[in-house]
């Protein structure tokens, strides 16, 4: 996160400085356990064919009952950016989340302007169903996002 803050600063909520610390980083991934352990949240990390990681994917608010649905949220690296990892692992993670976890639907969020991750979820199946304005508080002020969604192929 320190080594991509500027590069991440666009697309990311205003930070503390000490977000970008060892201690930060440890609170933050904390956080994100438990809610891994309530069963809302679902955290992975993106890794380069060295095993390196070179970004984030996560399953946010996963929600049970009649709705089966969560929200996926993700980035790449500055050095990784444009080589296909954000791609593959939205590829992947759709996988987790319709067959391991039987979810129906995954949304998706992006800056109107954040053409990159809108390919990305379009070579993924997603579909635009919206914009929802000032949505998120990004880089400092409320923006507009367009949403996009993919539903399971696997409708019973």
């Amino acid at each position: 996160m320190r080594a991509n803050r500027d590069f991440m600063a666009p697309w990311e909520p205003t930070r503390t400085p000490e977000f970008f610390t060892e201690s930060g980083q440890r609170a933050a991934i904390d956080e994100v356990l438990v809610r891994h352990e309530q069963g809302t949240v679902l955290p992975h990390v993106i890794l380069d064919a060295g095993g390196s990681v070179v970004g984030r994917i996560t399953l946010n608010g996963i929600v049970r009952g009649a709705f089966q649905s969560c929200s996926v949220g993700y980035w790449v690296s500055a050095a990784a950016n444009g080589c296909g990892f954000a791609t593959a692992a939205v590829r992947e993670i759709k996988s987790v989340a319709f067959e391991d976890l039987g979810l129906h639907r995954i949304q998706a969020e992006t800056l109107r302007h954040n053409a990159g991750s809108q390919r990305v979820l379009d070579h993924n199946g997603f579909v635009r169903i919206g914009m929802a304005p000032a949505y998120l508080k990004i880089a400092g002020r409320w923006q507009d996002m367009d949403l996009f969604q993919v539903i399971s192929p696997n409708i019973v």
